[in-house]
């Protein structure tokens, strides 16, 4: 019998109440504008909701990608590989193209940038055991390592569903994941974009690819408005290697959090 772990059966319990799920159909339009397919998920924190958009492919697992630093950041910090967010982290000293990792940076800095360099050398001071440890630990996702320690999280061997993300949003907003709190508020801090006297938003991008080649962006984090908060999960795919993928994830999650009400300080 296939042994289903704590953090997926609470997400199972956590899912699949049918009265509490809008399957909010409308909102493909947005992942059809770019020629996209995808899934959204909204957890109404106050009113207990589900906005769910595709929920088939919302319990599919795949790759976290960069999303995975939330989690790496919180396995530096807690195990003291990193002693804060301005921990600095070594450049390697090999020139790439994005040109902000081409620099020692910070924890918090490497981050907001999504220095992926940064955190394989995080990932490979941290050990695979460790790392094994926590995301045991953590109950993330089918919490397969794979061969390598710095690119499991990339290379299809650790996979999420849309809704566990979602799920994992929650857990650290609240500061209920296995660490200590400190460290929780400090990699909070890390994820918000936007901070203002009408919302709060904040999340943790992903890009990367799927089994077949294909495309696969990630937006995970949560907004918050009149203290009300509601956490969200975007994952979509394409054929298309030319996308825009920093551009169209975030102009698909502006535009469904928009036709959702959000950012009028009203929700």
């Amino acid at each position: 019998m296939r042994v289903i772990s704590a953090l997926s059966f609470i997400v199972l319990l956590f899912s699949c109440t049918v009265n509490n799920v809008k399957d909010e159909v409308r909102l493909k339009k947005y992942f059809d504008e770019y020629l996209v397919d995808g899934t959204f998920a909204m957890y109404d924190n106050s009113r207990g909701v589900h906005v769910i958009y595709n929920l088939k492919r919302d319990t599919i697992a795949y790759t976290p990608a960069s999303t995975f630093k939330i989690a790496n950041a919180l396995i530096a910090l807690h195990t003291g590989r990193m002693t804060g967010d301005s921990s600095i982290i070594k450049w390697d000293g090999v020139i790439r193209e994005r040109p902000e990792w081409n620099k020692d940076l910070t924890l918090y800095e490497a981050f907001r940038v999504s220095a992926l360099p940064h955190f394989q050398s995080l990932a490979r001071s941290i050990g695979r055991d460790t790392m094994q440890k926590w995301v045991d630990s953590m109950h993330y996702g089918n919490q397969k390592l794979g061969p390598q320690v710095d690119s499991f999280w990339l290379d299809n061997s650790l996979k999420i569903t849309n809704d566990a993300q979602v799920w994992l949003a929650k857990l650290l907003y609240f500061k209920q994941l296995p660490f200590r709190k400190s460290v929780q508020e400090q990699v909070k801090k890390m994820m918000i974009q936007e901070n203002n006297l009408t919302y709060q938003l904040a999340y943790k991008t992903g890009w990367g690819q799927t089994p077949d080649g294909k495309e696969l962006g990630w937006i995970v984090g949560w907004i918050e408005e009149n203290k009300h908060v509601y956490f969200f999960s975007m994952n979509l795919e394409t054929p298309n290697h030319e996308i825009n993928m920093v551009e169209v994830r975030k102009k698909i999650l502006t535009n469904i959090l928009t036709d959702l009400g959000f950012f009028k300080g009203k929700m």
